[in-house]
């Protein structure tokens, strides 16, 4: 039995890590009012409480919008927390399983970006959980940083929930057509790490790794499969990033290159339109 502790409940991918516990694997979720990542005090604590032989942090801020107002709880919850658990389990000698982003590049080409390449984040999401990678390799234990994109399931909100919802109420929606990357389905990225955290157990040095859907596509293309799939007449609208301004920059370019995670682990990126089927059909029903 590998009993893994996982920080966050409501997240689409702690739900899916609950998900996917079976057989040999018992997922213990630790949600906000039992480990506080703006009191990390309280999530060492969790890892200290019980025999693990994993955690994973699925937990985050991730309002990317805000946090360029609400840098400071960005970096509690995304850089100091994690860099908390990490130390905890070092101490403890526990292999640490960390979910970081595509946000900590800046988006500039077109080339899939690599584990090594330069982190350059545009905003203050991005400074946050680059800040959380750089403390969680500083706590010096067994750890392993997955770095994913564009997450979607039947939980939780994301892009495919909001494009079902409009997409429902409107003959027509204008969505960004020059931002690349891979959508990731939640089940596909627990699935993964569960798979990461036994081979850590066993022995597996980790390092800093991407794990993201494929094909790359963008999110005008994402949505109209997605509206396909729901059999919806809503029509979409390719428009660029700069007509739809927000707060915080995205990146153009969050292609992400997962050859040494199917090297090391044999673990290879999940075709995101089988999935996104699924979800469509569970959200459905």
């Amino acid at each position: 039995m590998m009993r893994v502790l996982v920080f966050g409940r409501t997240g689409q991918v702690a739900q899916a890590l609950a998900q996917a516990a079976g057989q040999g694997v018992e997922i213990v979720p630790k949600g906000r009012t039992e480990a506080d990542l703006e009191v990390p005090a309280t999530c060492a604590a969790a890892i200290a409480a019980g025999p693990w032989d994993a955690v994973i942090n699925a937990a985050a801020y991730t309002a990317v919008d805000r946090a360029e107002t609400d840098e400071g709880r960005a970096m509690a919850v995304n850089a100091t927390a994690p860099g908390v658990m990490a130390a905890a389990c070092a101490q403890r000698g526990i292999p640490f399983l960390h979910i970081s982003t595509d946000y900590v590049f800046d988006g500039a080409g077109e080339a899939p970006w690599r584990p090594g390449d330069a982190p350059a984040p545009l905003g203050a999401y991005g400074r946050s959980k680059l800040a959380g990678e750089v403390a969680v390799r500083a706590a010096g234990g067994v750890h392993l940083i997955l770095r994913t994109s564009w997450v979607f399931s039947a939980q939780g909100a994301n892009f495919v929930k909001t494009m079902l919802r409009l997409g429902a109420e409107r003959d027509s929606l204008r969505v960004v057509d020059d931002q690349w990357g891979g959508p990731t389905p939640a089940a596909a990225v627990a699935q993964a790490l569960l798979g990461l955290a036994g081979a850590l157990r066993d022995g597996a040095a980790g390092g800093t790794y991407h794990f993201a859907g494929a094909p790359p596509t963008t999110w005008a293309r994402f949505a109209r499969e997605t509206f396909a799939l729901a059999g919806l007449p809503c029509r979409v609208e390719a428009i660029p990033t700069a007509d739809y301004p927000t707060p915080a920059r995205r990146p153009l370019n969050s292609r992400l290159d997962c050859a040494t995670l199917r090297a090391d682990f044999g673990i290879t990126p999940p075709d995101w339109r089988a999935h996104l089927a699924a979800v469509v059909k569970e959200l459905q029903a």
